[in-house]
């Protein structure tokens, strides 16, 4: 599939989100995924983001994802929604507590907050099946219950891009009460891909992270403590995208390995892990 498909589809299913859902917004890690997607979002709706843009602050990030953050939500004139369990960060919740339980407070249950603030009913997420083994189960649209849990065994068929959008209510199959859907812009997408975007579009902001600095770079964007660089020596977005042809190495070789084993996040996926 060509870029131009690519984001032609990206574009279809955010505009598609936006007409289906009364109070939808789109998650921003500051990474380069979904700062693809908000490039997307602002494509499909001619310069602007006409919904609110949610970043999850577990107080572990990096200074220069923080740093980048202001930037460009400044930069783009973003209605930046900033979620925190300040309850869990007061009380010491942290890395030291297990990347289970910290990944579970100040994520998951930061997000069922700001959702039960807001009253978001769709949120738009920048995952890709190739990332990880269990993102392939999903699906573009993707409901969640009232526990905010994904059923990963019962998702809906998605044929000849027909999607369904699932609204706050009751299932008219199986009595599940769904509170909000989770939309996935740029599922079909693969890392090269995206690599590839932010080359051809140019003027898409990147963290510096991404580039080589004495022989390291940064692959994947997470929270400090459990994220390490990966050694390379790619300085720009070319040398990137060749790397990226020919290496053997998974893009999340540095996020904390106990999280990233298939067990544990379907585990987390299925509470409610983006």
């Amino acid at each position: 599939m060509s870029l131009k498909d690519l984001e032609n589809k990206s574009i279809y299913i955010i505009r598609e989100a936006y007409a289906e859902f009364e109070n939808p917004a789109v998650l921003w890690s500051t990474g380069k995924d979904s700062t693809t997607v908000l490039w997307l979002c602002r494509k499909a709706f001619f310069g602007t983001i006409p919904f609110p843009v949610i970043h999850i602050d577990t107080g572990y990030k990096f200074k220069r994802m923080y740093a980048f953050r202001d930037r460009i939500a400044e930069e783009w004139g973003m209605d930046l929604v900033i979620a925190r369990n300040e309850a869990a960060m007061k009380s010491g919740v942290g890395p030291k507590s297990g990347k289970f339980e910290c990944c579970t407070k100040l994520k998951t249950e930061a997000l069922m907050q700001c959702l039960d603030k807001y009253g978001f009913d769709a949120l738009l997420l920048a995952i890709r099946r190739d990332e990880h083994g269990i993102r392939a189960k999903e699906r573009v649209f993707s409901p969640r219950d009232k526990e905010f849990k994904w059923n990963y065994r019962d998702q809906p068929l998605e044929m000849w891009d027909q999607y369904q959008a699932h609204h706050q209510g009751e299932s008219e199959t199986d009595g599940t009460v769904h509170t909000h859907t989770r939309v996935h812009p740029i599922l079909h997408w693969r890392e090269l891909d995206v690599w590839e975007y932010i080359k051809q579009e140019e003027k898409i902001p990147v963290n510096e992270m991404y580039f080589a600095n004495a022989g390291t770079r940064y692959r994947s964007l997470g929270c400090e403590p459990c994220t390490s660089p990966i050694e390379s020596n790619a300085q720009t977005i070319d040398a990137i995208v060749e790397e990226l042809r020919t290496t053997k190495i998974a893009e999340r070789s540095g996020r904390a390995q106990d999280k990233e084993k298939m067990f544990m996040m379907q585990k987390l996926r299925a509470l409610g892990y983006m």
